[in-house]
């Protein structure tokens, strides 16, 4: 059984080591959830500077909600890393009501670091409804990533056709552990190719990323047009590509 904590209206992180109290059984009565959002619905990348999460959890309810708690938290084998927790604000609007809650992720704390990179984050809510209805239950969420950063750089410009084109690059991953970024080394980045006049880019090649994540290649030159890099990325880092670096051809 999951287990909540006892200090529901302390705003912050805490780590297992605090006390816990079972949670009680679900008495949902014609209390039903409807909707359960975190951070928009969109993955949280968190680089080496802090990040405001918002999470809600939406219920229907005829008597009115008397008060919420919200927890999002993350688990490795069984065991409680990180746990991010409050009392939820709670609003009424046309038979609905939205209880919602914001967490500030701090990479730079004891609390953020790499292992808890990926998708098993979870947000736990509680409800209790005017009449004593009440709900809990884990909702999965979106994954909470690694910030990647990527560069490209193309050249000479001009070139003449026929001669090589460089294209260099190079990969930072934010690393919570240090809070700070580092070189990316290992990983395999293709290199696009979108000629003057189109729309589309094609991939010529794959390259892969040096000990300290720098990229380099050469290129035959044929035509106008700019080159880019990019990474399709992983459940703990997002995927990265690079604006169009233009390369004149004579």
């Amino acid at each position: 059984m999951r287990t909540r904590f006892v200090v529901a209206a302390v705003s912050g992180a805490l780590t297992a080591a605090v006390l816990v109290a079972p949670t009680a059984q679900a008495v949902p009565g014609n209390l039903t959830v409807t909707k359960v959002v975190v951070n928009g619905g969109k993955n949280i990348v968190l680089g080496t500077g802090t990040k405001t999460v918002s999470v809600s959890v939406t219920v229907r309810e005829d008597s009115g909600i008397r008060d919420s708690y919200l927890e999002l938290w993350h688990s490795t084998g069984g065991q409680l890393d990180v746990s991010y927790h409050k009392t939820g604000t709670c609003t009424a609007s046309g038979g609905l009501t939205t209880c919602s809650a914001s967490f500030l992720l701090d990479p730079a704390s004891d609390v953020i670091s790499n292992k808890v990179a990926g998708g098993n984050w979870k947000l736990y809510a509680q409800v209790a409804a005017k009449d004593g209805d009440y709900f809990s239950n884990d909702y999965p969420t979106v994954r909470v990533q690694r910030a990647a950063s990527l560069t490209v750089d193309a050249g000479p410009e001009p070139v003449t056709k026929g001669k090589p084109v460089t294209v260099t690059g190079r990969m930072l991953l934010a690393d919570w552990n240090l809070n700070r970024y580092r070189g990316y080394s290992g990983q395999s980045v293709k290199l696009q190719f979108r000629k003057s006049g189109t729309s589309v880019y094609s991939t010529v090649k794959t390259v892969t990323t040096n000990s300290t994540g720098d990229l380099r290649t050469s290129v035959t030159a044929s035509a106008d047009g700019y080159w880019r890099w990019t990474f399709a990325g992983w459940s703990t880092v997002p995927a990265v590509t690079t604006a169009g670096d233009f390369v004149d051809v004579r």
